[in-house]
């Protein structure tokens, strides 16, 4: 079975860890089946699929209609005698139809990671639509459902919650050092943030809760970090940053290799997308035993039971966001029995294992006439 994997986002995020992770798992688990993955060349994405030893290939992506990555694309298919494409954004979506209007591709399998909306308008329905998809699969409950609005044949959509891969979250960096490494003073009680600076995060919020903590509460012992690529956003963020006096209080550190690690230093993981799929982020928070509190927004009330496993609170309402990180700081013993719960939750049902499982499936039900 040869799989070919379609990227053509700009950015480092959730989706690209997603293909990764995916890759990775089915060569330990299936190796019979290749996977091959197409991407933007001279990004960050492709220097992961280098250091983590996937077969790739990489075209120049300069407009959402570049041929270069067409052409790419056409001649992958040919010489890696391509089974089925999955794509996993709606740019590689684009070019994979207008590929196929030179030659005949492959069943796609198309990967729905956010819970945006599809756009009514004719060429996007028709893009999403498009009779070469023989399955959507939705990152969670509420992306189907959003999507199912404008789909046309709600059977191609399937839920499979993306995974959580154990082995890439084995770092040996140590407290001290990773607090070194951003300059923060010891005393201080973490709270973190890992997002990039894309509207849907809603970061201006995360802001909103670190001025009513430290200038309403007068919680100047509480530190904020805030780990994530600079983006449209960033000139706003930064700028509100100064206008709430906050340049003590939070660091925006931009990009950081293996984010991750960094929650060896959080003492809670703040999230406060106004929109989301199903952020990874909140697993690798599950995994490293560090409380979450999140909005409850897209998939993320499907993973964060609220009072079980984190706290949740509704988008925008940064009061509440901070009220639930003060209601921990004063019951700390509460922590361990919350961070559990969260932990036991992600490896009994979230991982890469069992995404990897159910995805092969689907490829096994488009590939020999069960779609």
């Amino acid at each position: 079975m040869n799989i070919l994997h379609l990227s053509a986002v700009r950015n480092w995020g959730g989706g690209e860890k997603h293909i990764e992770n995916l890759c990775l798992e089915l060569a330990e688990s299936n190796p019979e089946v290749n996977n091959f993955v197409l991407c933007k060349k001279g990004d960050l994405f492709e220097k992961s699929l280098q250091n983590n030893n996937l077969p790739y290939a990489a075209a120049p992506i300069i407009t959402n209609f570049d041929f270069r990555y067409i052409i790419k694309l056409i001649s992958l298919v040919k010489t890696k005698q391509i089974n089925l494409i999955h794509i996993h954004d709606p740019t590689a979506l684009a070019f994979a139809v207008f590929a196929d209007k030179f030659t005949s591709l492959p069943p796609f399998i198309f990967s729905k990671k956010t819970s945006f909306p599809i756009r009514d308008r004719k060429r996007t329905l028709y893009k999403y639509n498009y009779p070469k998809i023989k399955k959507i699969l939705c990152v969670s409950e509420k992306s189907k459902n959003i999507i199912g609005e404008n789909i046309n044949d709600s059977s191609k959509l399937v839920k499979i919650y993306h995974g959580f891969r154990l082995e890439r979250e084995q770092f040996k960096s140590k407290r001290e050092d990773l607090l070194a490494e951003l300059n923060i003073p010891k005393e201080k009680t973490i709270i973190g943030n890992i997002a990039n600076h894309i509207w849907p995060k809603d970061l201006e919020t995360f802001l909103k809760v670190a001025h009513h903590l430290i200038y309403t509460e007068n919680r100047t012992d509480l530190y904020f970090v805030q780990i994530g690529f600079y983006f449209r956003e960033t000139p706003h963020l930064l700028k509100r940053l100064k206008e709430l006096r906050l340049e003590d209080h939070v660091k925006c550190y931009g990009f950081k290799n293996n984010a991750s690690r960094f929650f060896k230093i959080f003492d809670y993981f703040l999230l406060t997308s106004q929109v989301e799929g199903l952020p990874n982020v909140i697993y690798e928070a599950f995994y490293h035993k560090v409380p979450v509190i999140a909005t409850n927004v897209g998939g993320i009330p499907e993973i964060v039971s609220h009072l079980e496993n984190g706290f949740l609170a509704d988008a925008l309402d940064a009061e509440k966001l901070a009220e639930h990180i003060l209601f921990l700081e004063k019951n700390r013993e509460l922590i361990p029995r919350l961070t559990e719960n969260a932990h036991r939750k992600l490896v009994e049902n979230f991982t890469t294992k069992q995404m990897a499982k159910q995805t092969l499936q689907e490829y096994k039900n488009v590939l020999y006439g069960r779609s």
